[in-house]
Formats: structure tokens, sequence, C-alpha cells
């Protein structure tokens, strides 16, 4: 087992009613001047909007509305900082999906950064303070509720960038189920597509150890046995809870202790195709995850898939090679089962650009290095060439 190191500063607070019940007096320490941020429509839907500003009369509100999927940099990450800059502000209460989150920590950093808040995203320079942040999910997916990292989009160089600092997790993350009933189906499975590619990538692994394992193992059966229900049922509180718990542990680093780590090779290539397109981040991934899996089974990864096919889909007969491709394909059929669209071409992305989005990730993340299936350029041309 692999050395680590592990610490999460960040408060859970989940169930029914908690932001009723708890929100003020988990915001009142951090300060009375309050950036909340949020996406489109759905907060003030469901009536959300409306409580958190009762809640809150005594701050002093300010608003980022409008923060879109796959968070972008300009405007959103811009406007925010200047906001927080401007307006002297104390806190961030990010209220929406992992995407508003995602955005919420980056406005964070730039808010005490005097240069590009690029940098900081792209790690040309390191965070040295941030604001507190606070947040209320209403989506599971992402798991950014429980980890110091998020994604964000630069339309401008067409680069979508995952960043990570220990600064930037959340003070307390407020979990009530019932605010994710009225998410469509569509977004129910993109949504757990993508949480159940973050458990993928910690699996395939290079030293992994029995204990990650059955986390792991856990997790991914536990999303795929209640994602159907909720797109069946969406106000099935056992349902929507199970997939909100479980989306929760994705990224915050607890799956992956004393393993040797994969690079996450998947996702590198997905934030191509999203920067370069703007498709929905769950739904890339789970268009290239039985495609990259296809092209690193070898001699080498085998028992890692034949681990998976036994303990995730009970597979039990057959050669090690014939039980790894029906993990591929199952896995394949599962994607499709939750009506997510299996080709590229489905969702507007053909040829063209195959070979300068290939370059921009081998260039960018380095996937040659990754530690249990390393990736050439080529390789990822292929992956996304099969994937179309």
């Amino acid at each position: 087992m692999v050395n680590f190191d592990y610490w999460t500063p960040t408060r859970l607070v989940f169930g029914k009613d908690v932001v009723r019940e708890k929100l003020v007096e988990t915001m009142r320490p951090l300060g009375k001047r309050v950036l909340m941020t949020y996406g489109g429509g759905s907060i003030k839907k469901i009536g959300l909007y409306d409580l958190v500003k009762d809640l809150l009369k005594d701050f002093e509100i300010f608003e980022l509305p409008g923060i879109e999927p796959n968070p972008k940099y300009d405007p959103s990450v811009l406007e925010g900082v200047r906001i927080c800059k401007e307006q002297k502000i104390d806190v961030i209460l990010a209220v929406g999906g992992g995407s508003v989150l995602d955005c919420s920590k980056a406005i964070a950093a730039g808010a005490y950064y005097d240069g590009e808040a690029w940098d900081l995203i792209s790690y040309k320079v390191k965070a040295q303070k941030a604001l507190p942040i606070v947040d209320i999910i209403t989506l599971a997916a992402t798991g950014s509720e429980y980890d110091c990292g998020g994604v964000i989009t630069n339309t401008a160089i067409n680069d979508k960038r995952g960043y990570m600092n220990a600064l930037l997790y959340p003070v307390a993350s407020f979990m009530d189920p019932t605010y994710t009933f009225t998410v469509p189906a569509k977004h129910t499975a993109a949504g757990t597509a993508d949480a159940i590619n973050h458990m993928m990538e910690q699996y395939f692994c290079a030293s992994p150890n029995d204990i990650s394992d059955g986390f792991l193992e856990t997790l991914i059966k536990t999303l795929m046995k209640w994602v159907s229900v909720a797109m069946k049922e969406p106000d099935n509180y056992e349902a929507r809870a199970e997939l909100m718990y479980a989306c929760t542990f994705g990224c915050n680093g607890i799956l992956a202790m004393g393993t040797g780590g994969s690079g996450w090779p998947m996702h590198a290539i997905e934030h191509a195709l999203s920067a370069y397109y703007d498709i929905t981040h769950g739904v890339g991934l789970a268009i290239i995850t039985p495609r990259w899996m296809k092209h690193v089974l070898s001699e080498k990864t085998m028992e890692r898939f034949v681990k998976f096919g036994k303990n995730i889909y009970g597979i039990t007969e057959g050669t090690d090679k014939e039980i790894a491709e029906q993990v591929i394909d199952r896995t394949y059929k599962f994607f499709e089962s939750i009506d997510i669209p299996m080709h590229l071409r489905e969702v507007g992305i053909d040829e063209s650009r195959v070979g300068e989005m290939a370059h921009h990730v081998a260039s960018i993340d380095h996937l040659e290095n990754c530690p249990f299936a390393p990736l050439s350029e080529q390789d990822i041309a292929e992956i996304v060439t099969a994937s179309l």
C-alpha cells in the first residue's frame, strides 16, 4: 500500500430541511457580506432562492446568476472576482450543482489575487488565500461539495482545466435530496455517469488495495442500482439520497488512499471534447469510458478488469479475456440503458478536430505518464475516433 496523508475540513450537512435548520448558524461566523452564486432559474422554481434570501435577510447579499454547465472563465469567474473585490465580500454561498460550486472555488481564489485569475486555474501561480465557501447542492454528480477542486472552461483558448488547492474545500456543504426531485431524467443520468466515472478512474489504478476497492465497488453498484429508480420516480427520496451520498465521495481523495493512482485519462480526454464542443460532461464520459477500456485492455491490465467484472457485474464464467470483454460490453450497455447517447456524432462531434484535440490533451495532461495504462497522442486520437 502506498503512503498517504489525508485531510478534509468540510462539514457535510445531509437530509431534509437542513438548510432551514442550520444555514444561518453556519454562515454567521463567516461574515455579513455574501456573494450568492447560482445558475439558471431552477433554484427559483423550487423555492430555494426565496428560502435562502429569507433566511439570510440580516446579511448583505450580492448575486452572480447565470453560471453555466461547464462553467466559463469569461464571464462567470471574472465577474465573480470583480464583485468580490469591489464589494469586499466575506463569504461565497454557492447554490446549485457542481458547476456553480466549481466556478465559486475559482472566484474564491481569484478574489485575493492581483493578477489574471487563469494563472491560478492553470497552476502558473499557486493561490495563497481564498474566501470561505458554503454550498447548497441541488444536483448529484460531481462531488465538488466534498473536495478542494473544480473544472473551468476558458473558451478563448479551448481549454478546460481541472484545478485543486486545499484552500478551496467548502466550509460546509448542505445536501437535501429533496432539492434534486425536479432534476430531469437526462441530467440525473448524466450526473450519475459522471460519478461512476469518478469511481472508475480510481478503480483502474496502479497498486490498488482491497479497502479502496471495497469502497469503490460499493459506490459503483449503488449508483447503478438507484439511477434508474430516480429517473422513473423522480421524487423517490431513498433513490435521490443514495445517489447524492454516493456522488459526494467522487473526487476528495478518500477512494484512492494507498493506491498508485491512474492519471484520470478519461476525464482528460472528455475535458477536451467539452472544451471544444461544450457537450455535457457526464455524457462525454459515458461515451469515452468503454472505448478507453477496450483500448487499454491487455495482459498487463487484465486483472483489474476481471476483478471489476466479478465484483460489480457478478460475472463468474469464462476465461479472463472473456470476462474482461463482457465488462466492456456491459458497461456500454449500462450507459445505453439510462438513455445516454453513446456516440460522439450524436452530440455534434465529428472527425474534423480529432487530431487537434488529441494534441491538446497530450500536451497538457501528459497521459504518457499514467501509471495504470499510459496513452500517447496517437492512443488518444484512436480512442476519440473509436467513440465517433
